[in-house]
């Protein structure tokens, strides 16, 4: 059994298993997740748990090169958008519309689906590489 760090065995693989470029995405409850891509479903109770914990820990265990959101998290949710501005400071954030963030999503690993109920609470994690 490990120790520490994510115990959650399906995503302490999907990190393991990342190469350079790949794609994982944090999703709120109402994300669709696109046929063919695996959903790794966190969710246990409308909220539970958030979107900020949940990306705090992935981004805690993962090398992220950049991060993808939603434009529109900038004006109807500022919170998070100030959230992912904070944890992500050092890496660039590229803001696309909504619908090619849906369209993005086809093109991950898997997404990890939380409890968020807060509009836009989505991103995408680029890999990085550790050298």
């Amino acid at each position: 059994m490990k120790k520490h760090g994510i115990l959650n065995s399906h995503i302490a693989k999907l990190l393991a298993d990342l190469g350079h470029t790949d794609t994982i995405v944090i999703a709120d409850a109402g994300l669709p997740v696109p046929p063919g891509v695996p959903k790794i479903d966190l969710a246990l109770t409308l909220g539970t748990p958030g979107f900020r914990e949940v990306t705090k820990l992935i981004a805690d265990e993962m090398v992220v090169e950049k991060v993808t959101a939603a434009q529109e998290i900038e004006s109807v949710n500022p919170g998070q958008a100030a959230f992912l501005k904070a944890e992500f400071s050092n890496q660039k954030i590229d803001y696309i519309p909504h619908e090619a963030f849906k369209k993005a999503t086809s093109q991950a690993k898997a997404v990890i689906r939380t409890g968020e109920a807060t509009p836009y609470a989505n991103c995408i994690l680029h890999a990085g590489v550790i050298f």
